[in-house]
């Protein structure tokens, strides 16, 4: 497994942004959250889609936004499952986000999935103590996005 090291990295492309999901997702496992923070079109989803493709979950990858959560099964027995959810909706209407999602009746549970939170920053950190933040930056006037990441130290 690749180390758990903190980083930045200019994506000029989604290829790009998706290669750096997949070197993130990688490195996941069983019980991590993963809070991805940065304003609208920053590459969030795409970012979780190259995560899914390291994770070789089921399903396309796309924004949760209207169904606040998907889980997508791990295809090899014994892998996590990643849970996509997005709180977009829910940051003026709760400071429960773990009963939220407890109310979601997921197929899986947390600790055995990966959890992939698009606009979390703040709430998902509540979810374990072993979690990844990624803000995305878009730059004024191009398509290039920039990318930080920090692993917890617990």
């Amino acid at each position: 497994m690749s180390e758990r090291e903190d980083g930045t990295a200019v994506l000029a492309t989604e290829a790009d942004t998706i290669a750096l999901g997949v070197r993130l997702g990688a490195q996941l496992r069983a019980g991590d959250v993963v809070v991805l923070a940065g304003p609208l079109g920053a590459g969030k989803t795409v970012l979780a889609r190259g995560i899914a493709r390291a994770m070789d979950v089921d399903g396309p990858v796309t924004s949760p936004t209207y169904v606040l959560a998907r889980v997508h099964p791990a295809r090899r027995a014994g892998a996590p499952a990643l849970i996509h959810v997005d709180v977009y909706r829910l940051l003026d209407q709760t400071d429960d986000i773990l009963g939220e999602l407890d109310s979601l009746d997921l197929d899986t549970e947390l600790e055995d999935a990966v959890v992939v939170v698009e606009w979390g920053e703040g709430l998902a950190e509540r979810l374990s103590d072993n979690h990844l933040d990624v803000r995305l930056e878009r730059d004024a006037d191009t398509d290039t996005r920039t990318a930080t990441w920090q692993w917890s130290r617990s």
